[in-house]
Parts: C-alpha cells; structure tokens; sequence
C-alpha cells in the first residue's frame, strides 16, 4: 500500500487494535483473570475424582488454546508491524498487493491468496 492510502492504513490499524484489545479481553475472562493456562492445567491434577485420561485432554486442550490465542495475537502484532512499516497489504512473500476484500476478511494476512496456497502445501 501506497502513502496515498494512509486513511486506509489508519482504518486497518485501528481494526488491530480493535481486534488485539477483544483478544486479550477474551483471554482474561477465560481465564478468569491473572491465572494463566499453564496454571489452570495445573488445577486439573488437584482432582482426584477425575479420570488421568480427561485430565490429560482438559490439559492438552487448555494448552492448544493458549498456543492458539498466543499465534493469533502474534498475527495481529505482525500485521500492526506491517502497517507501521507501511507493507501492510502486501503479499510478504511475492510483493502483490492483497485485495482489500482479503483483508476485510482476515486483517492479519500476509500473504495473497495464491502464496498461502502455496505456504499451506509445504507444511
């Protein structure tokens, strides 16, 4: 993206911003405050009653969510990073511009549709 689409740039940062501040709302109320995951984890041992097969799923769930919420707020870092540097929009791979109805879907891409094909078969 161009200098001359700085309103633009204004939009989709405060779209982070936006989005970074409900993220971490979420995973306050989910964990019910200051406790972290690995904590929460911890608290699943503490139940005798329970089986060690549902322990061991609760925490191996409450682990991949917090994996999951940590990526994710990682994205929305990276795209605001982006943004500042004035590349948001572009394809971090091939240089192309995004089509701002990829972005209006999902803000934090970086790459066009063509190269997160291709990034998706090599894993």
């Amino acid at each position: 993206m161009t200098s001359s689409s700085t309103p633009s740039l204004s939009f989709h940062r405060e779209r982070l911003l936006h989005e970074r501040t409900q993220l971490l709302q979420r995973i306050a109320e989910q964990r019910g405050g200051l406790v972290s995951r690995a904590d929460m984890a911890a608290d699943h041992f503490d139940n005798s009653f329970q089986s060690r097969a549902q322990i061991r799923t609760e925490r191996q769930t409450e682990f991949a969510i917090n994996e999951h919420e940590t990526a994710e707020l990682g994205d929305i870092e990276a795209a605001m990073e982006r943004v500042d540097a004035g590349t948001y929009g572009q394809c971090t791979d091939c240089g192309v511009t995004i089509p701002p109805a990829r972005l209006s879907a999902y803000p934090t891409a970086k790459r066009c549709i063509d190269c997160q094909t291709l990034a998706e078969q090599r894993r």
